[in-house]
């Protein structure tokens, strides 16, 4: 009877530690398109189509009540983040794309509960993905897709990853 009775308490307690994690829901993007004009350029601003891409991330979004938004510090991610900050009074946290490993350990460990925006590049957004634990939903982005909206559902070491679009159709070359 005092194992029934201990198996129980335990049962108990592990019942409530698994309803006591909170789930951290993130949304990776890409940088909306950036103006190309000047080659010279390394941090441009968006294009015009970029910035209709931006208002179309705010649209999207701006129902999910987005705690943070992090982007890297460069004009095109904070520009693509922007309008959605605006709306909600987020200030923009930039993070170091190198170090994206840190960010997502401090997310899962910090951020529980919270829905966070994160902005990267072609070359760090399936890497971010990665970081927190699934796998890649598509094997690359190309220099000219724009519109992936990946989000990610947390839950302790247990993550799944939905791929949608957003905005106008990237184009192909």
């Amino acid at each position: 009877m005092k194992r029934l009775i201990l198996l129980f308490v335990l049962a108990l307690g592990l019942q409530q530690s698994l309803y006591a994690q909170k789930t951290l829901k993130v949304w990776i993007v890409r940088h909306a398109e950036k103006d190309v004009s000047d080659p010279a350029d390394k941090d441009p601003d968006l294009s015009p189509a970029g910035a209709e891409r931006a208002e179309a991330l705010k649209k999207e979004l701006k129902g999910q009540k987005i705690d943070t938004i992090f982007a890297t510090d460069y004009k095109r991610t904070k520009l693509t983040g922007f309008p959605l900050a605006d709306i909600t009074g987020i200030s923009i946290k930039t993070y170091e794309p190198s170090k994206d490993t840190a960010l997502v350990k401090s997310l899962k460990e910090n951020a529980g509960g919270k829905k966070i925006l994160i902005i990267g590049h072609s070359n760090t957004v399936l890497e971010l993905i990665e970081a927190f634990g699934a796998k890649r939903p598509v094997p690359t982005i190309s220099d000219n897709e724009y519109d992936y909206l990946f989000s990610l559902t947390v839950k302790g070491d247990k993550v799944e990853v939905r791929t949608d679009k957003y905005g106008a159709k990237s184009k192909t070359e």
